[in-house]
């Protein structure tokens, strides 16, 4: 005995259950899920593919622990087939349920079909050559045909089974574009407010970072500015203090040696022989004391001592100031005239790579240097900031640093040797030793690492020479200088090559 039909509620796609305000009833489960023979509104699109009913005065007490059983009845005649399905609780959350399709009841209208804007009722296609029924699809030829059509050597299905695949797909494709979108509207109503916060946060903290290490960095300036100003205020009066004394005890000096002499000239024309003859121990106690005076000599006490200015905090901050506000280095090339036999030169002019057991054969000329591997830049400099950067990764020998062009260029003397004469300032390395030389002065410097690329800059007006690592920005060692004419870059390499960049 078959079990009569309830009318059906609403028209929904599979897995595609409406919203929950859509069913009526408690959300406890504490009376009918639905008032029998209500229908729910259908969804667009998916009219024409089932129908979903509830038998009258069914309720689900606890949507949350169990599932829903539905009967899903397909538009067009066919059997009953397994199919999961999602259903909806109060709450929200989607329930898998695994329901049974059903024949919809002849009562039931079949969905009326839209084309051009224009709903028109369905109608069962017949084939045109044979008047049976389209039942199969033809694979092959992509329409449907019936079971007289001449397609037995071609891949036939069942037309209704054929069109419930197409259906299943649609509503797969139906329910991932839905999940999608809840995805999307989840990250544009959680993910990318809590991202505008946390941004608005981490901007807030660097701002306050920022004024923090400022603030810091302002304070340690303003106390350094404090503590050197005080210095040289200080070293300036001991030099002016040390003047007054000098001034004091040369005029005093000067007075002396002025009444001396006013007294000899006396005892020339005043004095008779007698009285010269009974005077002569006076005069020379007189002479030998005036002979104690010596003569003013330069004193470096009377000079304003740069040193009380060195300050490693504020050279480190003035280098990095420059180095970082400087927009570009110096291009410099090496001058061909100035370099040793015992060096070679790249056709750009910014490489030089020693050539100890084949010395070139250069024109000799009063540029050349004849026997240290030294050599100088084309360009000097007499005003100004400069800056230029040398590669030295590969070179395990070297001396980089500045010039003036009367440096001797002949023979093996110091006098033609970087940073042994008062014509040059070099920074050097010879193995894992590195050091500043000026005037047969050296300074050891000691690195953590050996720094790829080495750069110079000279502040001309201001007499000061730097080296420092471009790479970390840390400067190497530094040296004042007051410079008394133009000053080249020099270059001297006695392992492998070095390279201007």
């Amino acid at each position: 005995m078959e079990t009569a039909q309830n009318p059906p509620i609403g028209t929904i796609p599979v897995r595609q259950m409406g919203a929950p305000e859509e069913l009526n009833g408690s959300q406890k489960g504490d009376g009918p899920l639905h008032e029998p023979g209500k229908q729910l509104p259908a969804k667009d699109g998916f009219s024409d593919i089932f129908t979903v009913t509830l038998d009258e005065g069914s309720a689900l007490p606890n949507l949350q622990d169990q599932l829903a059983t539905l009967n899903v009845a397909r538009s067009n005649p066919g059997t009953s087939l397994p199919t999961l399905v999602t259903v909806p609780t109060v709450s929200g959350t989607l329930l898998p349920s695994l329901v049974t399709l059903q024949p919809t009841p002849s009562t039931v209208s079949p969905a009326p079909e839209v084309h051009g804007g224009t709903q028109i009722p369905l109608q069962e296609a017949s084939c045109p050559e044979h008047g049976l029924p389209q039942s199969r699809w033809c694979q092959e030829e992509s329409r449907p045909v019936c079971q007289q059509c001449p397609c037995q050597d071609h891949h036939t299905r069942d037309l209704e089974e054929s069109a419930s695949e197409i259906r299943n797909k649609i509503v797969d494709h139906c329910e991932t574009l839905q999940l999608k979108t809840a995805g999307i509207e989840k990250y544009v109503a959680e993910v990318l407010p809590e991202k505008n916060q946390s941004v608005a946060c981490a901007a807030s903290c660097a701002r306050e970072q920022i004024i923090q290490r400022l603030m810091f960095v302002r304070n340690v300036c303003e106390n350094e500015e404090q503590r050197l100003l005080e210095e040289v205020h200080a070293e300036e009066e001991r030099a002016q203090q040390g003047i007054l004394t000098q001034r004091a005890y040369w005029e005093q000096s000067a007075q002396k040696l002025a009444t001396l002499r006013t007294y000899l000239v006396d005892v020339l024309t005043k004095m008779d022989d007698h009285s010269l003859m009974l005077s002569q121990t006076e005069i020379f106690e007189r002479t030998e004391a005036a002979e104690g005076i010596l003569e003013p000599k330069e004193s470096e006490k009377l000079n304003f001592n740069q040193r009380c200015v060195q300050s490693p905090l504020l050279n480190g901050l003035w280098a990095s100031a420059v180095l970082c506000c400087t927009t570009g280095v110096e291009d410099i090339l090496i001058d061909e005239k100035t370099i040793s036999p015992l060096l070679s030169i790249s056709e750009d002019k910014k490489i030089l790579t020693f050539v100890h057991k084949k010395p070139k054969k250069y024109e000799d000329c009063l540029e050349r240097f004849n026997y240290w591997p030294n050599a100088f830049a084309t360009k000097s400099f007499q005003a100004g900031l400069h800056a230029w950067r040398i590669s030295v990764e590969k070179s395990v020998a070297y001396k980089l640093g500045i010039a003036y062009s009367s440096l001797q260029r002949k023979g093996s003397g110091n006098d033609s040797r970087l940073g042994y004469n008062p014509s040059s300032w070099v920074f050097s390395r010879y193995d894992k030793d590195f050091r500043f030389s000026h005037d047969s002065q050296h300074q050891a410097v000691e690195l953590l690492k050996c720094p790829k690329q080495i750069g110079v800059l000279v502040d001309w007006d201001g007499g000061e020479v730097l080296f420092y690592d471009p790479d970390s920005c840390v400067v190497l060692h530094s040296h004042r200088a007051k410079f008394k004419s133009p000053v080249f870059p020099v270059f001297a390499v006695a392992d492998d090559c070095i390279r201007i960049t």
